[in-house]
């Protein structure tokens, strides 16, 4: 269908999530990018990805914010400007509009009304594939399922699955400024970064401040990351650390913190988008997966990362609070077991 992709003029690709979800969708746009060179690529998404998007003019000509849909627990939807979206999306005229959202279910009835002749992406049900819309993928990673999809379309080419976050001499000197304001050697700190968009990811605050007090009695400075947001949260886990922690929440732009991790010795994490973050950057990493799909969202190159979960009968879930008592999918994993990763781990790198 898609071998003569390099005629195509206009191409919009649909992918409404979060910072983390968008960079795992990347190897895919570079692939898309390289056998179209020519067409205008518009990314339809979420608010939250469009600071990062400069980074990505090579592969994104235009990003359109979604104003949401009732189903979609990542924004709450402005439902009156939808009518305008579908009028503004249909008047671009786009050649080829590409469901990357997900498995179909609500997402592709939204890609269909952007007026594109033909659209391609997922179903759920292998019973309505078409040459055009492929069986979703359940247990792929999530980076390889949208390769995999443009080969299925015909896009010429095998796809590079390495994730990427380009980075500024912007980012490396706000980076420098911090480091030189905290007093940190970065090839002597380890960076923990304990939020999470939902609570049914983070690990509880405490647990990391203990994984952080042990590193620091073994001589690493500790850097505790976290939005604006999450202030609260990172003063109270770099207090509880002590003074070798550096509280950093609010204060690190997104370049800033992949700069410092690109040079720091880890990053301890929940499973967001911090995480595909040094993935990108090739930081070496623990992960600790509460509630989410670990084989769908774990670095796809394990040399570099550790990546702790429990099973759980109820994972992987998509609620924002655990409802079961306990959280046991965080709670199970234990302050002694990723310190000892992080141990192994900071071996590994060989900057002990």
């Amino acid at each position: 269908m898609l071998s003569r992709i390099g005629g195509l003029r206009r191409i919009a690709v649909f992918r409404a999530l979060n910072l983390g979800d968008f960079l795992c969708v990347v190897p895919a746009l570079r692939m898309l990018r390289r056998a179209a060179p020519a067409a205008r690529i518009t990314l339809i998404g979420l608010e939250s990805v469009r600071a990062c998007l400069p980074r990505f003019s090579h592969y994104v000509d235009e990003f359109v914010e979604f104003p949401g849909d009732p189903s979609f627990p990542e924004k709450r939807p402005r439902l009156q400007a939808l009518p305008g979206f579908y009028a503004a999306m249909r008047s671009r005229r786009f050649d080829l509009a590409l469901q990357m959202h997900g498995s179909g279910v609500r997402s592709n009835a939204i890609v269909q009304k952007l007026g594109a002749p033909h659209w391609g992406g997922f179903v759920p049900d292998p019973s309505a594939r078409t040459p055009w819309q492929m069986a979703w993928p359940d247990a792929q990673p999530e980076i390889v399922r949208y390769l995999q999809l443009l080969q299925y379309l015909g896009v010429p080419g095998s796809g590079d699955p390495g994730l990427e976050f380009p980075l500024e001499a912007a980012d490396r000197r706000h980076a420098d400024e911090l480091a030189a304001c905290g007093r940190m050697d970065l090839r002597r700190t380890v960076f923990v970064h304990p939020g999470a968009r939902l609570a049914s990811r983070r690990w509880p605050a405490d647990h990391f401040a203990a994984v952080g007090r042990r590193l620091a009695q073994d001589g690493w400075r500790i850097g505790v990351t976290g939005s604006a947001e999450e202030r609260p949260l990172t003063a109270r886990v770099a207090a509880s650390i002590g003074p070798e922690a550096i509280d950093l929440g609010g204060r690190t732009g997104l370049g800033a913190l992949a700069s410092l991790l690109q040079r720091a010795c880890l990053l301890i994490c929940n499973d967001t988008g911090v995480s595909h973050v040094a993935a990108a950057v090739r930081a070496p990493s623990v992960v600790i997966a509460s509630g989410s799909d670990v084989a769908r969202w774990a670095p796809l190159d394990a040399r570099p990362h550790s990546v702790v979960s429990v099973d759980m009968p109820c994972r992987p879930c998509n609620h924002d609070c655990c409802p079961v008592p306990g959280h046991p999918c965080a709670t199970r994993i234990s302050a002694e077991q990723v310190f000892r990763l992080a141990q192994a781990r900071l071996g590994k790198e060989g900057r002990t």
